[in-house]
Order: C-alpha cells, then structure tokens, then sequence
C-alpha cells in the first residue's frame, strides 16, 4: 500500500555546496505518496497552509509542524560500514590492522556461514543504523553469499537505502574464512547480484556493489575479473575498497604487488577506480596518488573515528586537500574499526582529526606551476612522494555535515535522489528535536534564543540518537513515531507499534 501524501512545516537545514549552508526558516514542504517532494516554499505562515495544500489539491493530509528545538535535515549517508561487525564493535582499539583483522574481525566474520545468525545481527544491524539517522548505507557483508543476500533483504524490508557487497578475499586470510578460488568469488558475487536487482529492480533502495575487500586479500586474478565486471556492467556498478589505509597495510600490499609503486596504478590496472568507486580511509597519500583519484572521479569514505583508533597511529587524512582538489568525501563509521556507528560522532571525529593533523604538520609548500598553486611533494608517484601535510587542514562545520549528508550521497551514487531538499528529489530526513522535555536537557544545552545554525552547531558536538526521533526514506517513517517497521518484523524500539 502507498504511503499517503504528508507536509511539514517548519526550520530546514541542508548543504548547497561543501562549505554552504542553507537555513529555511518556516518552510512548508510537501511530499508525495511516492516519497518525493513535490513543493518546498520557506517564509509560509501557519495561516497560508490549507491554502497552498488546496491548491496542490493534496488537502487533508498529515502535518508535521516543528516549534522551537525541532528542525529537519537530510538523512545520513554512512559510506563505508562493515555489517558483519556490529557485534564487535570496540574490540581491539589500538591494534594494527592486519593483527586486528586476524586476532578480531575474521573470527567473528566467520559465523556468518550460518544464514540464522545472519538474520539475527543484521536485523539488529538495520534497526540500530536507521535510529542512528542512517538513511543511507554502502555496506561490507562477509564473504558469505547467503548471508549477502539476507542483508539485502534486511535492509530493503525495513526500508534503508543501501549499497551491499559481497567481499571477495581469496588468499591470505585464515584458511575457515578465504573463498577457494576466484571462480568461486565471482560465481557468489554475481548470485548476489541478481539477488539485490531482483528484489528492487530499480536499485530505488538496494543496490549492489563490488566489494574486493583490498588486495592483500585478492588475487591478481580475482582482481582482474571484479574489473571485467564493471567494465561488462556499462558503468553502473559501485566498487567499494580499503585504500591506503595505514602504513603496515601499504607496505604489505606493494610486496605482493611489487611491480607497482602505489595503490592507484595497481588498483586502476584491474579497472577498479572509476567515478563509482569508494575509496576507504585514504590517509597516507602522494601527491600523484590524490591527482589520479580527482582524474577518474573516485570518491572517499573518510573514517575518522577508526583512524584514530585502529589501524596502528593517529592517522589523519589529507580531507581539506581533498576537497580543495575537487575529490569527492564522504564520511563512514567504518564500524566496527570504528567504536561509534555514530555518524554524529563521526562529523566530530571528523573536525577533531583535522585540527590535529593542522596542528601537528607543516604547512603546504606551494609554487606556482602551469599558472595555477599546487602542493610540491618530493616525488611525483610511489610512496618516497608522499605529500607535505599540514597548514590550512582545518575542517568546518559545514564542510563534515556536507559530508555526512549531500557529499556522501555524491560518493556512494544517490546524489541525484538524495541527500538535500530540492524538488523532485527524494524525501530521506530526519526530525531533530533538542527540547529539554526529549531528552531530559542531559545533552544539548538548548537556549530560547538560539538560532538554528547554533542549534545545528550544538546538535553536531552535543547530540547523540535521543535527539532524532522520526527517521523518514522515500517519503516513509522508518523510525519514530508512525513507524510501520513493527508490522514487518523491525522494531524500531521507539513507536508505540514497537513497544507494545
């Protein structure tokens, strides 16, 4: 059955670009039975609105009118999360990532074989991930095709937008958790596939992805097989990898690959870095490395929250040069890397991460080349050319809720539907609420007259899940109150079908 066409009115926020805002104070916004928004008008008075409904001849409809402390913005999009990890998150903080990976995640990604524990984590997964804000997810599965396709099935029944993987790793991983071959990878991996477009044809909210988890993991022959896919595909399969993670990850990678001298030739020579490719962490790069990433269009999952605490360091990734270069980022939780799923947490992680590595390295060296300012670097590919770091690498409140809304859905491939407010886009948003009644007055210090970008401010470095209580994709409650995830087996914890 269709949802019914529904309205709000009240304060919106969304980004227009990496740095801007756009605040819209006493909105009305209209949205179709379909989930899209039909009309966005600011500046209306409660008194105009049966006029302006009536005249788009959607009258008697459900009005959400938000007071003081109440505002709405896009859902979340979580770039990079490892499904199978919810149950171990927080596990192994300050191990490096190939012993985390071992003594951690490979063990618990192991009992994924069984398709009920699958069931189990996954609905549970879902249910977390959508009361977080969470709208939107590019999720690592397990190697495991049929528990790939009970989270894609997990996710399209509660109704969060997803890109799911099937990882593929066939070697060097222990021997109760490695594929047999590269023909039996790609043979899962395309079941998979036809598991995801027969469920949402459209890829509307699920869509698949290619998923070789990094090529420590790969064979050249898997590799080169993923590529022939894409290429096979027309261009519209995601990829999603982990790319210079951190540096016992880069220096294990080149000595399997020893005919390259970085991470972007190798990975571009098997035909895995196209403009739907989502690169993982990026903190150690060369300046050739961020050229050729800005050349193919590729964008990157930026995971503050793991770099800071697994992996081996403090690592901080080069996200301001990014963006000045015009690379597309996105955040991700990297949970379970990351201790948080919080996305929340992650845009604070995220300004956290960048006053450090502002502060700790030395300023760009900069001259003028070709009549434009580019960052020198002591070389010009390989890893001896590992870029100068530093100066200027300060993020902004705009620029990390960017990235967890629109730029993220830029990275992931839903830019076009989501991740703003704009007619003809898709309704996928979250209702703020930061009023003392909510959440006991425990979190964000709300004042009378505060503004809603104070407001936002506040929500982003005070607030945590308690402050969102309606999660809404394509149009639909999928947490909160009017939820209807209760009758198909989510609850939402939150609604009173849920609770009783």
């Amino acid at each position: 059955m269709a949802e019914p066409a529904k309205a709000v009115h009240g304060t919106l926020i969304h980004s227009l670009s990496p740095t801007s805002l756009q605040v819209l104070p006493n909105s009305l916004l209209t949205i179709s039975s379909t989930g899209t928004i039909l009309s966005l008008q600011p500046n209306i008075s409660p008194s105009d609105i049966p006029t302006i409904l009536a005249q788009q001849n959607i009258q008697n409809i459900p009005l959400l009118t938000l007071s003081h402390g109440q505002f709405l913005i896009p859902g979340f999009v979580d770039t990079h999360n490892h499904a199978p990890q919810w149950m171990q998150r927080g596990l192994g903080q300050g191990m490096h990532i190939l012993d985390w990976l071992d003594g951690i995640t490979f063990p618990n990604e192991a009992k994924f074989a069984d398709p009920a524990h699958a069931e189990k984590v996954y609905e549970k997964l879902v249910r977390g991930m959508l009361r977080q804000g969470v709208t939107t997810a590019s999720y690592y599965a397990s190697l495991h095709g049929e528990a790939t396709r009970v989270l894609a099935s997990t996710c399209f029944k509660a109704g969060q937008r997803a890109l799911i993987g099937k990882c593929n790793m066939d070697r060097n991983s222990p021997a109760f958790y490695c594929e047999a071959s590269a023909e039996e990878s790609i043979q899962e991996t395309r079941a998979c596939i036809r598991h995801i477009r027969g469920i949402d044809p459209e890829g509307v909210l699920i869509r698949p992805v290619l998923t070789p988890r990094f090529a420590i993991s790969c064979t050249a022959g898997l590799l080169r097989s993923l590529g022939d896919m894409a290429r096979e595909d027309d261009g519209s399969l995601a990829i999603q990898t982990h790319f210079n993670e951190a540096a016992q990850e880069i220096n294990a990678t080149l000595s399997l690959f020893p005919e390259f001298s970085n991470e972007a030739d190798l990975y571009s020579s098997f035909g895995l870095l196209t403009q739907r490719s989502i690169l993982a962490h990026c903190t150690i790069m060369t300046e050739y490395e961020i050229g050729k990433l800005r050349e193919l269009g590729c964008g990157v999952a930026h995971c503050p929250t793991a770099n800071m605490t697994v992996g081996g360091g403090f690592m901080a990734a080069p996200v301001k040069e990014f963006l000045r270069r015009g690379v597309g980022v996105g955040l991700g939780t990297d949970s379970g890397g990351g201790y948080s799923s919080s996305m929340v947490n992650a845009m604070r992680h995220a300004l956290v991460a960048s006053y450090a590595r502002d502060a700790l390295y030395p300023k760009f060296e900069r001259r003028r080349r070709d009549g434009g300012e580019e960052a020198t670097a002591s070389g010009d590919d390989g890893r001896s050319g590992e870029m100068e770091r530093g100066g200027g690498e300060t993020l902004s409140l705009e620029e990390v809720f960017s990235m967890a809304t629109r730029g993220g859905a830029k990275v992931v491939g839903f830019g076009e539907r989501v991740g703003a407010f704009a007619v003809g886009m898709e309704f996928d948003a979250l209702v703020v609420d930061l009023r003392d009644e909510v959440v006991g007055g425990v979190n964000v210090p709300l004042e009378e007259g505060d503004e809603p970008e104070r407001m936002l401010e506040k929500f982003v470095m005070t607030g945590d899940d308690r402050n969102i209580v309606r999660v809404y994709v394509k149009g639909r409650v999928v947490y909160g109150e009017g939820c209807s995830n209760g009758g198909i087996g989510i609850s939402c914890g939150r609604c009173l079908e849920c609770l009783y």
